[in-house]
């Protein structure tokens, strides 16, 4: 099956993947632009976890500013290349993660930088307040385990729902870069001032 070059445009529109790529979607779909996008997307998104573990030693700095000038938020987010620093998606992914930290507050950027004696902590305050509701101990150590995850996602910036799509996390939307721009993103550190 011939595929017209003007679909094959539309859809690297669409999904920012390279022109080769397109045209093999869209033969496999039968011509259907949406299928295409929706198989490139699944593709894009297998090979994003694999560009993950490449180093990210370019990138840039990104601010926010709440409109009440009482939050400010610095981030740093990094990626393979100079050409994909300069590159508008990876500017708005910056921005978002920017807003999203002053909206939600993370306090790590991975759950495994949580510190061991903080999840102690809100073990102990946990158990106490699930002991005063009644809960048996056999019950206990399961909603134990729920809370505790619970908690530490809340705290760790990738595991956070984005603010923007509650239904992703933030980890998702940078799966969703990498998928789009071919290159390993990360987030390097960030700080949040408040007044």
């Amino acid at each position: 099956m011939a595929i017209e070059p003007e679909k094959i445009k539309t859809l690297r529109e669409m999904t920012s993947a390279g022109m080769l790529d397109c045209k093999k979607a869209l033969e496999e779909c039968g011509g259907d632009i949406e299928k295409a996008a929706e198989e490139l997307r699944k593709k894009g998104i297998i090979k994003a976890v694999k560009k993950m573990d490449r180093v990210a030693g370019e990138g840039r700095f990104f601010s926010y500013v709440h409109h009440n000038g009482k939050i400010g938020v610095l981030v740093e987010l990094n990626c393979e290349t100079d050409f994909v620093a300069k590159n508008e998606l990876f500017n708005d992914l910056g921005k978002n993660i920017a807003m999203h930290i002053a909206a939600s507050a993370p306090q790590f950027i991975k759950t495994d930088e949580v510190p061991q004696d903080l999840i102690d902590k809100e073990r102990e305050i946990q158990l106490q307040t699930l002991k005063d509701e009644g809960k048996p101990d056999n019950v206990i150590d399961k909603i134990m385990d729920g809370k505790l995850k619970k908690f530490v996602s809340e705290l760790s910036l990738l595991t956070q729902a984005y603010v923007k799509e509650p239904s992703h996390t933030v980890e998702d939307i940078i799966k969703e870069c990498i998928s789009k721009l071919g290159e390993n993103i990360s987030i390097g550190r960030f700080i949040r001032y408040t007044i």
